[in-house]
């Protein structure tokens, strides 16, 4: 039976086009195409971001390396030298970053990973802001950063750290997991160790066979365990290694500054703490350090500098001396330039008084010429002759140049 024309055009008009199936088709090999570029891509960059990573920073292979079952662990405390005390009893940075070194070169020597403390207590003491400090209208010179401590890796790189030491902070998922296990392993998995010496710790399988060794019951400050330190051929780690480990916000502050004082030295003048005095049973004044009042004022600077640094050079300034204006009797000879002056680049990054440190130190370990107030090396240059360490010969203060006190 013949379909009537009308019907069948209306069937025909129902039909989808050649063009629209074609178009549908095209489209979905599109989207599939796009599909596997986004993965391949995807895979690309994460096989290249592994690679990078894993060759640019030892500490990256260190935490693979964590996977195996033949790493050891030294654990010296939560804070340096502060077992059991709050942070306003700690000592400064000097004294904190040799105890951190005596514990990283012991690692170093019994070939274990350090557990290193995720923050670093911050005396008040060694905390006010001095010439580098956001004054108000009633400030003073005596302002002090409000933190009583800081981040351990706001002040140093502990990457650039486990390239020398492996390191690993007390506040990771890898230092619980440690503690889990070591539970668990019985008398192998920790050993609780006190007046014990690093060649023992390291020779007596009672001690080198455990997982953990434990220092934290040691009521000393840390570097008193480093018992050769006097023979440096002994030093495992130099001065100058955690001045080198510095954050990387931090160097790159220092950096800055650098470039902008191009050809420059620098003098660092200690006085303010090793300046202290106190009255002997006669109640005349005494000090640790007789000549240091003396020989770190301005123009005893002068003289002493006049045969290092030649007129008319940049001197880069860093002090814990609070008085304003107390340097500028050097500026008649020399251009003068302190952290102040580079306040913009300074407080986006600085929190603390040990930061600033840092990166004071990084600028003057760029100078040209570099002048200490102590001499601590037999090739430094330096502004007084009283020894840096001196713990028992109070002296009167010398402020004579021909040694009389007075």
């Amino acid at each position: 039976m013949a379909i009537p024309a009308r019907i069948a055009r209306q069937h025909k008009s129902r039909a989808p086009p050649r063009t629209l199936a074609r178009f549908l088709l095209l489209l979905v090999l599109l989207l599939l195409l796009v599909v596997v570029v986004v993965v391949v891509v995807a895979m690309v960059i994460s096989i290249l971001s592994f690679s990078s990573s894993s060759s640019s920073s030892s500490y990256d292979r260190y935490k693979e390396y964590c996977k195996h079952d033949n790493h050891r662990y030294v654990y010296w405390g939560e804070r340096i030298d502060c077992p059991g005390k709050h942070c306003d009893s700690c000592a400064g940075l000097g004294h904190q970053e040799s105890s951190l070194r005596c514990a990283l070169e012991e690692a170093l020597f019994l070939r274990r990973v350090f557990v290193m403390p995720s923050r670093m207590c911050i005396n008040p003491i060694h905390n006010k802001k001095g010439i580098l400090r956001r004054r108000s209208n009633n400030g003073s010179s005596e302002d002090r950063w409000e933190a009583n401590f800081c981040a351990m890796d706001s002040l140093y790189d502990i990457d650039l750290i486990s390239r020398t030491v492996p390191v690993i902070l007390d506040n990771s998922k890898a230092w619980y997991q440690i503690l889990l296990k070591s539970t668990r392993l019985g008398k192998r998995g920790i050993a609780h160790v006190q007046g014990i010496s690093r060649a023992e710790l390291k020779e007596k399988c009672m001690y080198s066979d455990v997982l953990l060794i434990n220092r934290t019951a040691s009521p000393l400050a840390w570097f008193t365990e480093c018992k050769d330190r006097a023979n440096r051929s002994s030093v495992m780690l130099p001065y100058s290694f955690l001045p080198r480990m510095a954050s990387r916000r931090l160097r790159d502050a220092a950096e800055k500054i650098e470039a902008l004082l191009r050809d420059y030295d620098a003098v660092h003048v200690r006085r303010g703490d090793k300046m202290a005095t106190r009255k002997d049973e006669f109640g005349v004044v005494r000090t640790l350090h007789p000549h240091l009042d003396r020989d770190t004022r301005p123009e005893s600077i002068q003289r002493r500098i006049a045969k290092w640094i030649a007129p008319g050079r940049t001197i880069f300034i860093a002090s814990n001396e609070r008085t304003p204006g107390f340097f500028s009797p050097l500026s008649a000879r020399y251009r003068l330039a302190y952290s102040s002056n580079f306040s913009e680049i300074l407080d986006p990054v600085i929190e603390n008084n040990y930061q600033l440190f840092i990166v004071e130190r990084l600028v003057m370990s760029g100078a040209k010429t570099f002048v200490k107030t102590f001499r601590e090396d037999e090739n430094d240059l330096y502004l007084t002759d009283d020894p840096k360490k001196n713990n028992k010969n109070w002296q009167i203060p010398v402020y004579t140049a021909d040694g009389e006190g007075t």
